[in-house]
């Protein structure tokens, strides 16, 4: 099926990336719009615009029915959801089918598959992959044999979490009881799920994926990424290949991945999510994500691709035009996320009228942003204002252009992080690549606001 008209079920930055897309292949975009977003600037640029609803996203971006809706009254063949929002939602895959309408990711199976944490884990070792230690609780009373099992400290996960969200961490024995009751009810108030299970806690560990891309029967890997850079989980600052990684780790970490694919029958692009434990040189799988990611753009630097391309000739049921053997990699990419928050406030948001929006040019440097002067940040979503991506022909080349490139980064009316990066690069151990997830916490505990913090660039940045 050749795809003329495609519903774009999302904000910001990744709907305005996703349109960029359509538009160089010739395909018409609708971007269904929340009413804050409504005068957007992908809103603007969008073919046509159709209203999902309030700006809560319970009352848009989540609502099922509205996007569907939107879908049949603008004409639409099919439904990129981009990330986050509707982007696995097995709902909203599932009415699709019966609608007739494209849904731009992976089956309905295949999101069932992965989209459950304990469905998932059992997948993977079906397919052969490597498990952090651990298992389902499925009796809260039988929590201290499989804590004994699995050794202090370690983590109380709901199996309906994501990105962080749903993870407790336990020390002591003593407070595994209570510490399962709190984490089982803030997952049922959460994601309607109250399961949970243990997992070892690796305390020196990388976070580390590999992006897959697949058409149900070939499968390739379009190499790592190192997100380990993360607050409370949530990622800062990724880059590919991960970087001071074994190169026989590297391989068996690729394998790894296409093995889960090629069991699922993937179709699409998902990312396999794996932690490296340092201290034991080996690594477990985490979780897959069925979805395009927000840092797909440093694989898109280092091996040429566009992303989003691929997902539309996969979800229009053309086969890979490439193998393997065709993929080539090539220099090393940084992406940082601009984010519209005060690190010397505990990293509050900061919603607000863009008054000046000033991104850096040159060789090798990439911005992806829905945001100029003028613009509003609103308050109900994410607070990810710009991503500011980086290529050079080494590390040290990608890490030079992205100091002077944020350097040179000026927004004015909200307050940004953008400080916050510079500081990170003038980090020893980040410059020497390959820092641990733990790394960042520790990097705030010895900066503790941004005004402490001597940045070595010499400023540049507003907000």
């Amino acid at each position: 099926m050749i795809l003329r008209r495609v519903l774009i079920a999302n904000r910001g930055e990744i709907a305005l990336r996703i349109l960029r897309t359509c538009r160089r292949l010739g395909i018409e975009t609708v971007l269904a719009a929340s009413d804050a977003d409504l005068a957007s600037v992908p809103a603007r640029l969008a073919d046509r615009v159709v209203r999902l609803g309030p700006p809560p996203p319970s009352a848009s971006y989540l609502d099922v029915d509205a996007v569907l809706a939107a879908a049949r009254t603008s004409g639409a063949d099919a439904i990129h959801p981009g990330y986050g929002f509707l982007s696995e939602n097995q709902r909203l895959a599932q009415a699709c089918a019966e609608a007739g309408i494209v849904f731009i990711g992976p089956t309905v199976e295949q999101l069932a598959a992965v989209g459950d944490k304990l469905e998932a884990r059992r997948h993977a070792i079906a397919a052969g992959l490597p498990v952090v230690p651990g298992g389902p609780l499925d009796d809260a009373g039988d929590a201290a044999r499989l804590a004994a099992e699995i050794g202090f400290p370690l983590l109380v996960k709901a199996v309906g979490g994501g990105g962080g969200r749903g993870m407790k961490q336990v020390h002591d024995p003593a407070a595994l009881a209570s510490t399962i009751d709190l984490a089982m009810a803030e997952a049922g108030a959460a994601f309607g799920d109250p399961r949970v299970y243990l997992e070892r806690f690796v305390a020196t560990g990388r976070h580390v994926e590999v992006q897959l891309l697949a058409d149900g029967e070939n499968v390739v890997h379009l190499g790592t990424r190192d997100c380990s850079v993360q607050r409370r989980y949530q990622k800062l600052i990724e880059e590919a290949p991960a970087p001071v990684l074994d190169a026989a780790l590297r391989e068996e970490m690729h394998r790894a991945a296409v093995a889960l694919g090629k069991y699922l029958g993937y179709r699409g692009l998902g990312t396999v999510e794996f932690l490296v434990d340092v201290d034991r040189g080996t690594f477990y799988f985490l979780e897959m994500n069925a979805r395009i990611q927000v840092e797909h753009p440093v694989t898109e630097a280092i091996t040429g691709l566009d992303l989003v391309a691929e997902q539309l000739a996969v979800a229009e049921g053309r086969s890979l035009s490439f193998g393997q053997a065709d993929v080539s990699f090539s220099g090393h990419a940084i992406e940082c996320r601009i984010n519209a928050e005060d690190w010397a406030r505990d990293f509050q948001p900061s919603p607000g009228t863009v008054t000046e929006a000033v991104w850096p040019l040159g060789d090798g440097i990439r911005i992806d942003t829905h945001l100029q002067a003028g613009a509003t940040v609103p308050p109900y979503y994410d607070s990810l204002l710009a991503k500011l991506i980086v290529h050079g022909r080494d590390r040290d080349e990608a890490l030079a252009r992205l100091r002077g490139a944020l350097a040179r980064c000026a927004i004015d009316g909200v307050s940004t992080n953008t400080a916050l990066h510079q500081a990170v690069l003038t980090e020893t151990d980040f410059a020497e690549g390959g820092v641990d997830t733990a790394w960042f916490t520790r990097f705030l505990r010895d900066h503790p606001a941004a005004g402490s913090v001597s940045l070595s660039s010499g400023g540049g940045t507003h907000g």
